[in-house]
C-alpha cells in the first residue's frame, strides 16, 4: 500500500509540474533565426563538464556556419543533474529576456564557480563568479523563484519523457536524437544533410 501512494504522489508531482502554467511567460534561451529549417535543442546541464566542452569546442563552429547564416537555430533547454546545476540553471534563466549570455558565460568559466565541497559553497562560488562578471542578479530571489524552478523542472520532465533523455548534453535535431559521437565533425555531416 505504501508503495502505491507513493507512486501516486510521484506522478500527481510530475503531473502538477507538467501543467503548471506559472512558466509559460518564461522566454526560451534560443540562438539563431526561429524561423530555420534547422531546429536544434540542446538539453544540458551547467555541471556537466561535456556540456561546457560543447560550449567551447563545438558552439562557435556551429554558430559560425550554422547558425548566423539562418540556416539553423539552437534552443538550450535544462537537464540538471545536481543541486548545483539546478540552481545554475535558475540564474541563466532568471533575466527572462531569452539571451544566451549568462549560460555561456557560465559554461565558459565553469571551473571558476564550480567548485565546493557542498551545495552552499558552490552558490557562494557562483555568486562570486557572477559579480566578478559584472552580472547584476539577485541571486537568492532567482533561485527562490518558483515559475523559474517550473521551467527549469518542466524541461527535464519532458526532456526524460519526450526524448528519452539520460546524460548531458543530448542534442535533438529536428525533434530527432543526435545518436553519434557529439563533436563538430559528426554534427556537421548531420546537418548538411538537412540543407
Amino acid at each position: 500500500m505504501k508503495k502505491i501512494i507513493a507512486l501516486f504522489l510521484l506522478i500527481l508531482f510530475q503531473f502538477s509540474i507538467v501543467s503548471a502554467d506559472s512558466s509559460k511567460d518564461i522566454n526560451r534561451i534560443i540562438i539563431g533565426n526561429k524561423d530555420a529549417k534547422i531546429s536544434i535543442i540542446a538539453y544540458e546541464s551547467l555541471t556537466c563538464s561535456h556540456c561546457a566542452n560543447f560550449h567551447i569546442n563545438v558552439l562557435p563552429d556551429l554558430k559560425k556556419d550554422f547558425i548566423d547564416k539562418g540556416l539553423a537555430k539552437i534552443e538550450f533547454r535544462h537537464f540538471p543533474l545536481d543541486i548545483a546545476a539546478f540552481n545554475a540553471s535558475k540564474i541563466a534563466q532568471c533575466k527572462n529576456d531569452g539571451n544566451s549570455d549568462i549560460l555561456n558565460t557560465l559554461y565558459l568559466n565553469q571551473p571558476k564557480w564550480i567548485k565546493g565541497k557542498t551545495v552552499n559553497e558552490v552558490n557562494e562560488n557562483l555568486k562570486k563568479f557572477l559579480e566578478s562578471e559584472g552580472i547584476t542578479i539577485d541571486f537568492n530571489k532567482c533561485t527562490s523563484n518558483k515559475n523559474i524552478e517550473d521551467f527549469v523542472l518542466n524541461d527535464r520532465i519532458e526532456g526524460a519523457k519526450k526524448f528519452k533523455v539520460n546524460a548531458t548534453p543530448t542534442i535533438i535535431i529536428n525533434d530527432k536524437k543526435f545518436e553519434k559521437s557529439l563533436n563538430y565533425k559528426n554534427l556537421k555531416k548531420t546537418l548538411e544533410k538537412l540543407i
